[in-house]
């Protein structure tokens, strides 16, 4: 993880001795800053700035989401704007100095930001997802004034993506303080090359910097503690660094019986590394990292510790709904525990590096992740139409412009960091880079070059039209530019394992015959293919000693077929597994979508329930419903059966894929419904108002979704399954009008750190206790005490009512609003009004 943790005054036990620690290593930066909008992209010429009259805010902070939609500005990133602010933290200097040095670090802002610190350049980032660090030390104040660090963040090109990244100093901010002589800013690397149930042998490479002026003597201590507490291992060592330089030490200790990291049991260990000299503590570094083992195997596929292990996996963006690109670590909390819920085990991070904390919980909650670099190499995508770039106005100019000076840093920065998360098993160098080479498209044969967006023979659903040989022949008499993929990708990839040789490295294919014969595959471990698992079998035929698996995919049981059916192939990532805000060009209202299981609220959709039947082992059986008409369906007069009205020309499934159907049964009366049943039973009967409606066969059901037509009929529908003694059953009902609100909220107690969150569920009920969604009201939250308002959604993807409110309209006759603690502590009541019904309150405790 390389993360840095501070230090708490008193003592602690090393190896037998007790050394004083002489101060906090890490401070948290995230309060009192002061920020402004700015009308141009001019760089301030006299700083630091008045900032006065600035308002007063809290990091991490997304300005963009503070707004309101509006069919203004592009859809490409959800309707909201972009624009230029400015940032001013205004602190003391550290004491201690004459033996100190500090360091600011940056998790990541939103996008081509430049820092000063009292009116001197530090340096600047153009890369939104990277995170940097500067020394402050030179240029710290001695007169007790104090400092003014400025932050400048020039988001004018807000269409720079094709999705949603928010704008600002989106993600934690820390000080950091430290002995001249000290561990580095990301400065261990901890690997378990030899594993087994009786021991595992810890290899951590330690650097060390000395900013003295003369040679340091000390001894180097590490311990290992496990998730108790209790030290596991310890290693101790004298090293000389030479002035003004840096070296790295290597240490290897042994763990007995450890505890492996895994899925089901994300045990977690710490290296505490300490620099002592004359018995006292001068510099102390925390490693968070796990035990475990990762081979992937051609033919064979992926092995945790040992054992053969699916990747159920979901591409993710990066916002959150509501909150946008400032994610508090509960948001991602809930939304984890969700998808892991439905079986999900691994996160793609489409199409750029996340932030710590989101590493963090997955460490912490066993999610394996596939850590993405890129969404552009040497030329740009379109950010509006997807593929190559066919607009160039100043506001979508991205990445691509910075890549070649910039993509060595930001890939080493990013890896430094993340390279001691256990739940990072593999390394993307790209996302679909081939769309940006156009002679990859022709040599398929399915493009014209006098017609490029023009796709005449249906490339996704159809197979490669050359032979290997044939198609290396018409690459190679192809017209290329001044850059080639394969070349790229071995530079990409030979940066990447300077930095680590323990993972993988893979891309995301979306062109795959033409990269298996270019060297873009050679250059990388493991092929992604991106929706082209038709291929998958033409692929393992004429590449056996290619690793194949698939990293995007539509998201249906034939793309989970392909992992069963084919040896070596170990995962998918269905796109996407939550809504997310973008790729919206012209779609005015509709800011959001794509997701398969939760909407942008993190409100299930039946995606969920789809997906937990085909990736959990237990009994599962769901509901859903939707009007016939305009389903894709129609019924046959003779059988009764649904049936598609047209085959799906991608193989993508049509008709047959699970919809974000409804959960109620609430419709006219004789209108004919389609109700579906996603299940793992072998066959489900189906029931209205006792009546039974026939079974249906799992094993004859197109992708797994069990489907009758049924005239709507007021009362209760039911699906039974099951043997005897294990009978399941689940019902939708008929619910009445509305009656009252009810308000829930995930829990019932937040820690007063000004970081907690809690979300509070808005849902109408009928007399019975029903949910009824199919009418809406208006609903606003009051809070009484010392918490913060986040927001508001109701998840629905055309929701255009700003999410910086205390009110808006239900969609499904529900809403959600999220609060975040302060650090002050006490009651705080949340109340739910809306006209017409009596208001509802929940308390919580701030502790």
């Amino acid at each position: 993880m390389n993360r840095i943790v501070g230090l708490t005054l008193g003592f602690v036990l090393m190896v037998g001795h007790a050394f004083a620690q002489p101060w906090e290593r890490e401070t948290d930066f995230n309060f009192d800053w002061k920020f402004t909008l700015v009308n141009d992209t001019t760089l301030p010429s006299t700083i630091p700035l008045d900032d006065s009259q600035w308002r007063t805010i809290r990091l991490p902070h997304d300005w963009s989401v503070e707004h309101s939609f509006s069919d203004q500005w592009e859809g490409a990133t959800g309707y909201l704007p972009g624009g230029v602010g400015v940032y001013q933290k205004h602190f003391k200097t550290p004491d201690n100095m004459q033996t100190s040095s500090a360091f600011v670090l940056f998790d990541g802002v939103y996008n081509n930001a430049t820092f000063w610190l009292n009116g001197v350049l530090l340096g600047e980032n153009p890369y939104g997802y990277s995170p940097s660090h500067f020394d402050l030390t030179p240029h710290l104040t001695s007169n007790g004034q104090d400092n003014v660090l400025t932050v400048h963040v020039d988001h004018s090109r807000y269409v720079d993506s094709r999705w949603y990244t928010g704008s600002g100093i989106y993600r934690n901010v820390k000080l950091v303080t430290v002995n001249k002589l000290h561990i580095p800013i990301w400065g261990t690397f901890v690997t378990t090359p030899d594993v087994s149930s009786e021991s595992a042998r810890v290899h951590i490479a330690v650097d060390v910097r000395n900013q003295y002026s003369n040679e340091q003597s000390f001894s180097l201590h590490t311990n290992i503690e496990d998730a108790t507490g209790n030290i596991v291992a310890t290693h101790k060592q004298t090293v000389n660094v030479g002035s003004q330089s840096k070296s790295t030490v290597k240490q290897e200790l042994v763990v007995q019986q450890p505890n492996l990291w895994g899925i089901e049991t994300p045990n977690m260990y710490r290296a505490i590394t300490s620099i002592v000299q004359h018995d006292e503590i001068v510099d102390q570094y925390t490693t968070p990292f796990g035990i475990r083992t990762i081979d992937f195997v051609v033919n064979q596929g992926f092995f945790l510790n040992g054992k053969p292990t699916f990747m159920k996996g979901v591409s993710l963006h990066h916002d959150g709904g509501l909150v946008g690109a400032a994610v508090p670590k509960g948001v991602w909390k809930r939304r984890l525990q969700l998808l892991k819920d439905a079986g999900v085990n691994a996160i793609r991070t489409a199409h750029n590096p996340y932030s710590q904390e989101f590493l963090d919980l997955c460490d912490e909650m066993g999610i394996l992740v596939q850590n993405e670099f890129f969404d552009e190499f040497d030329y740009p995508k379109d950010k509006r139409l997807n593929k190559n770039d066919r607009h160039d106005d100043y506001i979508s100019r991205g990445y691509d412009q910075h890549f070649q000076e910039w993509g060595k840093s930001d890939l080493t920065r990013t890896m430094l960091r993340d390279r001691n998360h256990p739940s990072v098993v593999q390394w993307s160098i790209g996302n679909e880079i081939e769309w940006t080479y156009l002679n990859y498209r022709y040599v398929t044969g399915y493009w014209d070059p006098e017609k490029p967006e023009l796709d005449n023979d249906n490339f996704w659903g159809g197979l490669p039209k050359f032979s290997p040989e044939e198609l290396k022949k018409r690459y190679d008499e192809s017209a290329k530019g001044k850059y080639k993929l394969h070349e790229t990708a071995e530079k990409l990839a030979k940066w990447t394992r300077e930095l680590d040789t323990s993972r993988p490295v893979t891309t995301n294919m979306i062109i795959p015959q033409v990269s298996l014969v270019t060297g873009y595959a050679d250059a990388v471990d493991i092929s992604g293919f991106s929706y082209r698992n038709i291929t998958i079998p033409w692929a393992q035929t004429h590449f056996p000693d290619k690793h194949i698996t698939i990293n995007e995919n539509p998201g249906l049981w034939s793309d989970w077929k392909q992992v069963l059916d084919h040896p070596g192939v170990f995962s998918i990532f269905m796109w996407t597994g939550i809504d997310y805000m973008g790729e919206r060009h012209n779609k005015w209202p509709e800011k959001s979508g794509w997701g398969d299981m939760l909407d942008l609220a993190g409100f299930k959709k039946q995606g969920w329930n789809y997906f937990k039947s085909i990736w959990v082992n237990k009994p599962h059986l769901s509901l859903g419903t939707l009007p016939l008409k305009g389903s894709g369906f129609t019924v046959d007069e003779m059988s009764g059966l649904a049936l598609p009205i047209q085959k799906d020309p991608n193989g993508w499934g049509g008709s047959f894929k699970w919809r974000d159907s409804n959960t109620h049964w609430n419709y006219k009366k004789g209108e004919s419904v389609l109700v579906e049943v996603a299940s793992n039973h072998a066959t489900v009967e189906l029931f209205l108002n006792g009546r039974s409606l026939g079974l249906r066969s799992l094993s004859e059901s197109g992708n797994r979704v069990m489907r009758w037509v049924v005239p709507y009929e007021k009362g209760t529908l039911t699906a039974k399954a099951g043997f005897d003694g294990q009978e399941q059953e689940v019902h939708l009902f008929s619910a009445g009008k509305p009656s009252a609100i009810s308000l829930t909220a995930d829990k019932e107690q937040l820690v007063a750190d000004a970081y907690d969150v809690a979300h509070l569920m808005v849902q109408l009920i009928d007399n019975n206790g029903r949910a009824v969604k199919t009418e809406d009201v208006h609903v606003t939250f009051d809070i009484d005490g010392q918490a913060t308002l986040l927001g508001v959604d109701n998840g629905a993807a055309d929701n255009i009512q700003d999410f910086q409110a205390s009110s808006l309209t239900t969609s499904d006759g529900r809403a959600l609003a999220i609060i975040q603690s302060t650090k002050i502590k006490g009651v705080v009541t949340v109340t739910a009004k809306a006209d017409g019904f009596a208001d509802q309150t929940v308390v919580l405790n701030m502790r």
